[in-house]
């Protein structure tokens, strides 16, 4: 990593002020909330609000009841896998200073998928806790080898060496998960399914086994947003402001490790959330993390829900996985960043 003096930039984006930032979080939050409701209601069959609530209220026989069953854990699922890749997105981006940084460009949900098909295929891990551990243990190896191969050479980690040593690692590490895959035809089905990224198979006891993980990785990812904001002013300016910088980015990756191996564990890998709503954050509340992470929380929860509603809508009477929808909103972004900010530096 670059060590440096403070940013101009940064320090004068640091002192904005707060107006109109709770407006945005405000609006982010009933626009979630209006996207929850499009989401229950929108499907292969659209369903009214009587039959939903009677379906709420415990009634048997009704389209309601099998809407509960399945649209609400798919609704709250997508609500909790956009939330977690959002703010991971925004504290990888933190961590590196890197505006490419996302948990798919660097490649963690690569690893994290990668761990759960050796656990499946080699040791028979089947159940929901083991493809959790998995999936944070593999996200964290490929993040650390990431960061090491970025680091190499002259400048330390460059946003541009880091993107392009996750993207080598994605593809290489996704070449290997084939490899594993094509001789077991047994999971092959489901895993390649899985792969795709999407929250059709969702369910009240995946929702409840990575609720803890993404409980303590939000924690952790939010408590980590003043140093955060210390990191951005450079690792020497940080360092004589007392900020452990070493610790600092140790303790916040965790978090995001904890929070995308979870959501790649139960929803397979999902891209591009964790690269877009940060720059979208900082266009409307600024830098300061105290901020942005509850911003990128709340969009990237935001997107993720909106994304699965139009999966459902565009391919009727079947579906499109929403890793499918957010690819093909996030590609042209990621271009887009690269072509504005003219990174050259290798």
């Amino acid at each position: 990593m670059s060590r440096g003096s403070p940013s101009p930039t940064a320090v004068a984006a640091l002192r904005r002020s707060g107006r109109g930032r709770l407006v945005w979080l405000g609006l982010l939050a009933a626009g979630l909330v209006l996207a929850c409701a499009l989401s229950v209601t929108v499907g292969t069959r659209g369903v009214n609000w009587p039959d939903i609530l009677g379906g709420l209220a415990g009634r048997t026989e009704t389209i309601g009841e099998a809407v509960v069953a399945v649209r609400v854990p798919r609704t709250l699922l997508a609500v909790l896998a956009g939330a977690a890749l959002g703010l991971s997105g925004a504290v990888m981006q933190g961590i590196t200073r890197s505006p490419l940084a996302d948990p798919g460009i660097l490649g963690v949900n690569a690893g994290a998928a990668m761990a759960v098909v050796l656990g499946m295929a080699w040791f028979g891990m089947e159940t929901l806790s083991a493809h959790l551990w998995s999936a944070i243990l593999g996200a964290a190896a490929a993040a650390c080898f990431v960061y090491a191969v970025g680091s190499l050479g002259r400048g330390g980690a460059t946003p541009l060496k880091l993107a392009l040593a996750g993207a080598a690692t994605s593809i290489a590490v996704s070449s290997l998960t084939v490899a594993i895959i094509l001789p077991r035809g047994d999971i092959a089905g489901s895993v390649q399914s899985w792969q795709v990224g999407g929250v059709g198979g969702a369910s009240v006891d995946a929702l409840a086994a990575m609720l803890p993980f993404l409980v303590a990785g939000g924690a952790i990812s939010l408590w980590s947003a003043r140093n955060l904001n210390m990191l951005a002013l450079g690792d020497d300016a940080a360092a004589g402001l007392g900020v452990p910088v070493a610790l600092s980015r140790l303790i916040a990756a965790a978090g995001a490790v904890l929070l995308c191996g979870a959501t790649t564990a139960i929803c397979g890998p999902i891209g591009f959330v964790g690269l877009v709503v940060p720059h979208v954050g900082r266009l409307l509340v600024g830098v300061d993390h105290r901020w942005l992470l509850p911003f990128a929380a709340l969009s990237g929860a935001l997107l993720l829900t909106l994304a699965d509603v139009l999966g459902r809508i565009a391919a009727r009477p079947g579906e499109l996985d929403v890793g499918i929808v957010t690819a093909f909103a996030g590609a042209p972004v990621f271009i887009w960043i690269v072509r504005r900010r003219r990174i050259r530096e290798l």
